[in-house]
């Protein structure tokens, strides 16, 4: 059995990064780029070492409390060990000290990892609400569906938080602060890991959905990959999205940065896509890709011409050059686990599986109280900006 006794100190942002380059599962979350685009979280890195070998490693943001100063440390899609060797304990146990040690009065963590993965068409079929004869009552959670993948490790790291005293909220059909727990990804190889072409990833989606697919992609749209310039031009077709669906948008300064830090880490790490039909922007979206994972994680779209199905040109092309890079899926954001029909969110898992999307279940974020009173005014006030 190797040594399993972990010690945990500060590291350089180079040293991290160097780490992430062996673990080509990591999320772009963790890249320290990340930490310059989130500007108002301080970036700390730590190492894991076992036997003065770096084992591990954690991009940890600290938000400050206002004149306490103490933090929220808040390690995004981390750790990045390798649980199955090292307990939860071996790695919690030094972190949490380093932590409370630096004034952190709050850890949040999000181990990385799949718990637990349901098909597209399945997820569809259980929110469609068919049913045959003799068929059992339908589940009212994605939890209820049986799965094509699932993860006994990712269990047993579960249980071991919730032993440790680590808590987490319970499944919930609506979505909490932070990573959401269920995501919607569409899959670029097979279970047994061999890599799709681009047919196969579209035969997950449905009929619909893969005509209209086709049809964008080889339709009269040119789809175009601009540069740090255009983000104006994204700008533009973002404000119109948010205005029309009613969110409030960020300011275009954000995705300039976020555009000129991603690709100084790596040069395609963010990629801005647009549709263009008769010179006029119809849709364009954000890509992040980092190490196997592909995330799409920006989109917006014009009222106009809409039967040229625009956004799915895009979706196509992301696509392809996700699997041209090697990425194993590509990531279409948080979904709710619910499967009534009558929920307000299941119209957005609905849509999410049509275009062949699996939904993937993972650790979720769990909280740590390092100073229990803090811990419990700060778990009051997000309530309470939760219920504005």
């Amino acid at each position: 059995m190797p040594d399993t006794q972990l010690s945990v100190r500060r590291i350089t942002a180079d040293e991290h990064r160097e780490h992430l380059g062996t673990r080509p599962g990591a999320s772009f979350l963790q890249l320290p780029a990340w930490a310059r685009v989130k500007r108002e979280w301080r970036p700390e890195y730590v190492g894991f070492f076992a036997a003065g070998a770096l084992v591990g490693s954690a991009q940890v943001l600290h938000r400050p409390l206002p004149v306490l100063g103490r933090t929220l440390a808040y390690i995004p899609e981390g750790p990045v060990v390798d649980f199955s060797v090292h307990t939860t304990a071996d790695v919690t146990r030094p972190l949490l000290a380093h932590l409370k040690h630096g004034g952190a009065f709050l850890v949040r963590m999000g181990v990385p990892g799949v718990r637990a993965e349901w098909r597209a068409a399945d997820v569809r079929k259980a929110l469609s609400g068919k049913k045959k004869e003799g068929d059992a009552p339908a589940p009212e959670l994605m939890t209820g569906l049986d799965a094509v993948y699932a993860d006994e490790q990712m269990v047993f790291t579960a249980a071991e938080l919730k032993a440790a005293g680590w808590t987490k909220p319970e499944v919930s059909e609506d979505f909490s602060a932070g990573q959401p727990e269920f995501q919607a990804r569409i899959p670029l190889r097979t279970l047994a890991g061999e890599a799709l072409d681009v047919d196969g990833v579209l035969a997950g989606m449905n009929q619909n959905a893969r005509r209209e697919t086709r049809k964008a992609a080889s339709g009269p749209l040119e789809v175009q990959v601009g540069g740090v310039g255009d983000v104006e031009r994204f700008h533009a077709l973002y404000r119109e999205t948010a205005e029309r669906d009613g969110f409030t948008g960020r300011p275009a300064s954000y995705f300039t940065t976020m555009y000129n830090e991603l690709n100084a880490h790596a040069p395609g790490t963010c990629t801005l896509y647009f549709a263009v039909h008769e010179g006029r922007d119809l849709a364009a979206a954000i890509r992040v890709q980092s190490g196997e994972g592909s995330w799409y994680v920006y989109g917006a779209s014009s009222s106009q011409e809409r039967k040229l199905f625009a956004p799915k040109a895009l979706i196509h092309r992301m696509i392809a050059d996700s699997l041209a890079a090697g990425c194993a899926y590509l990531d279409h954001g948080g979904v709710s686990p619910t499967l009534s029909r009558d929920h307000h969110l299941a119209g957005l898992t609905l849509f999410k599986t049509t275009l062949g999307c699996d939904v993937v279940q993972t650790l979720g974020e769990w909280d740590y109280p390092l100073n229990k009173p803090l811990a419990k005014a700060f778990e009051l006030y997000m309530k309470a900006r939760e219920k504005k």
